[in-house]
């Protein structure tokens, strides 16, 4: 199920979303200073998180909410503050998702930190998508689940929606992240379109600053809901090509 680049001769887009901000404002300056349209996905209670915020829109950069979900592996692994649970009532869901969406002003969309068990749970990825959708938000599926049901859900919600295509760093080591990075502009050129996600680590950074020009020359490197727009497109061509 290849999909077809879309019209045009644009060169393919990338979104790069730097995960896990709002603990250091050090490494967050380094990526901001970089000045490429990298999308900032800050945690709700990060200690840092409103000065990287400002920083960030002040630099003209899209920003987005890392929302923690619980992981599989909870009780052991904790997702951290603000996070949403299978075992929450459905209004404390919601008055929790709307609270941490209220500590990032200015978002234009949200990704999952962990959650693992919580993106497997149709019943709750829709009261998330039910909020979002009153928000005008978009959702990029950070995909730490085979068996995650974002897709399904946000469809049938409306929800302008992605998914992550390559992780760049889950393996902080320059010559695996180059790799990555290599193996992010491919799936680009086949699709048209893809979303890396990094996180805030020296390592990503200085082969990130390496790779720039390479990068430029062979991509477009884009805000990520420029990314979830040729997604949607897509992902419509295909239903009706379906029908």
């Amino acid at each position: 199920d290849k999909l077809k680049p879309l019209p045009g001769d644009q060169p393919p887009l990338v979104a790069i979303i730097i995960d896990d901000l709002g603990h250091d404002r050090r490494i967050a300056r380094r990526f901001l200073d970089l000045h490429v349209p990298l999308t900032l996905s800050l945690l709700p209670y990060g200690p840092f998180t409103p000065q990287i915020l400002a920083q960030a829109q002040g630099n003209g950069h899209e920003v987005m909410l890392h929302q923690p979900m619980e992981p599989n592996e909870f009780p052991e692994v904790d997702p951290g503050p603000g996070a949403l649970f299978a075992h929450m009532p459905a209004d404390a869901l919601i008055d929790q998702l709307n609270r941490n969406l209220d500590q990032v002003p200015g978002l234009k969309g949200v990704n999952n930190h962990m959650g693992s068990r919580l993106s497997t749970s149709s019943e709750r990825m829709r009261q998330v998508f039910s909020i979002l959708k009153k928000r005008g938000l978009y959702y990029i599926d950070s995909r730490t689940t085979a068996e995650t049901v974002a897709r399904s859900s946000a469809e049938l919600l409306q929800v302008p929606f992605a998914e992550r295509d390559i992780f760049i760093d889950h393996v902080d080591d320059p010559a695996f992240i180059r790799r990555q990075i290599e193996r992010l502009i491919k799936r680009a050129k086949r699709q048209g379109f893809a979303v890396g996600i990094a996180h805030p680590h020296d390592n990503t950074h200085t082969v990130l600053k390496q790779m720039l020009l390479q990068l430029q020359a062979e991509v477009q490197l884009v805000p990520a809901s420029m990314v979830v727009q040729a997604q949607m497109l897509a992902a419509n061509a295909r239903a009706e090509a379906a029908r």
